[in-house]
């Protein structure tokens, strides 16, 4: 979630906008893969997930397409999350295969090494505290994925998890299978009042953010661009090979400090290499979110990886400065007839086509590179322009940009939240004092990346 918090008198929002309004690109596919045909393994990293680590291995005994075996990487958590696993896995016949670790190493070892280690089609990551809902979502992420050879990722929609969510998964076949008939107490039923609330509101700002940013801004970039920035990284389906050519290509660089957000970083990685990452609306699945006292450091988490993916990425954000030469050349092409010519002499056909290589990206930039320009210049400019405004003491126009702001946001909120519009509109006026509170957050993010970057010299960056 690159763009949290978001602040929706913006350009990333015309730009979705315009997405929606220019329409998608009309080209059939013809893929040249069969996607029915593709092996999948599931990989789970998880520390200290005891807790729900049996409901995501319930929800991939639900799942249409089953996956060849499942992986689970315990990273050094020493609590029952191993043991729980395995007896979910005797229970239900399930192929897992249990990888412990001695101390924790971190997420971006774990996609890494079964990237290399198995030889899998199609590298699919499930977190530990996640699980997923929609029976289909690897079906439909596997069936997406191998419509081009340019899709490299695919992800459904991230919601938060509720203690009704929990209770449904508990209520399936093969989680009474693991019951063996003995009772069921959820945990999370044991918070104290205190933490059952915060628990609550958390999930009320999370979902705020996720609805609008994955069902308005997504959309449009989905629409206008084929693909978003990166996935959301707790339940996304890789093309293993591009994961293990990217980590063959950047580990002897940075090895494992793939900025502190390792989604983030794989995603612009992916995008410079001219492949693209999509999300579908179709399919859900819940993740478990901290509470909202830690939300100032997740929020410096995908802040700063996304500064940092910036200054590593440089040549994609700058593709607004390169996009007069794209279009110089798609003018000529037409005008020759050269990308008729191209497109009717393909046999496999792919929508949103780009030519592959860091090359294209040094000398061209990619369209999606307008997402990152705009994302980084509302990141950095918004805060700074609301700070200005308060320091200078200009409280009339502070006034008109506030309330047309949660105008303009409480208004996309309810329009895509259909079934529960009331609630939508009260939640957004709920969560507007921490939006802004973390919109504020951003300056020490960037005041941080900045000391970094030109002060320190640091660049070990790392989740």
């Amino acid at each position: 979630m690159a763009t949290a918090p978001w602040f929706i008198i913006s350009p990333n929002t015309l730009v979705s906008l315009l997405g929606l309004a220019r329409g998608p690109d009309k080209t059939e596919p013809t893929p040249a893969e069969d996607w029915r045909t593709a092996v999948v393994d599931v990989v789970i990293p998880a520390f200290k997930e005891q807790d729900n680590i049996t409901l995501a291995l319930s929800s991939l005994m639900q799942q249409t397409l089953k996956p060849r075996q499942v992986i689970l990487i315990d990273d050094g958590g020493k609590d029952e999350t191993v043991p729980r696993a395995k007896a979910f896995a005797a229970a239900n016949g399930m192929n897992l295969v249990v990888i412990e670790r001695a101390t924790p190493i971190g997420k971006t070892p774990s996609i890494k090494r079964q990237a290399r280690e198995f030889d899998s089609d199609v590298e699919f990551i499930l977190d530990g505290d996640t699980f997923l809902e929609s029976p289909d979502y690897i079906e439909r992420c596997v069936q997406e994925l191998y419509q081009g050879v340019g899709i490299a990722s695919a992800c459904g929609t991230i919601l938060p998890m509720r203690l009704r969510d929990r209770d449904a998964q508990a209520d399936s076949e093969p989680f009474r299978r693991y019951l063996a008939g003995k009772p069921y107490h959820d945990p999370f039923r044991d918070k104290r009042s205190l933490a059952q609330l915060w628990w609550w509101f958390t999930n009320v700002y999370r979902d705020c953010l996720y609805k609008f940013l994955q069902r308005f801004v997504y959309v449009g970039q989905m629409t206008f661009f084929g693909g978003i920035t990166n996935p959301v990284g707790c339940a996304v389906a890789y093309r293993r090979k591009y994961i293990k050519d990217l980590f063959d290509r950047y580990e002897p660089i940075f090895g494992d400090d793939l900025t502190n957000s390792e989604d983030i970083f794989i995603g612009f990685a992916l995008n410079h290499q001219g492949y693209r990452n999509i999300q579908l609306q179709d399919v859900l699945a819940r993740s478990e979110e901290p509470q909202v006292q830690r939300l100032p450091r997740q929020t410096y988490l995908w802040s700063s990886s996304f500064l940092q993916s910036c200054f590593y990425f440089d040549d994609l954000m700058r593709s607004p400065f390169k996009a007069p030469k794209r279009l110089w050349h798609r003018l000529r092409n037409k005008a020759s007839g050269e990308a008729k010519r191209i497109e009717d002499v393909r046999k496999i056909k792919e929508a949103y086509r780009q030519p592959f290589g860091d090359a294209y990206t040094r000398a061209n930039g990619r369209p999606i590179g307008w997402v990152i320009f705009m994302s980084a210049l509302e990141k950095i400019g918004f805060p700074t322009a609301l700070i200005i405004m308060t320091l200078l003491r200009m409280w009339e126009p502070l006034a008109v940009t506030i309330l047309a702001e949660l105008a303009l946001s409480t208004a996309v909120l309810v329009a895509v939240s259909p079934g529960e519009r009331l609630r939508a509109f009260f939640n957004a006026l709920l969560v507007t004092p921490i939006r802004y509170a973390l919109m504020a957050w951003d300056v020490v993010t960037i005041g941080r990346f900045a000391t970094d970057l030109w002060i320190t010299g640091n660049r070990k960056w790392r989740k």
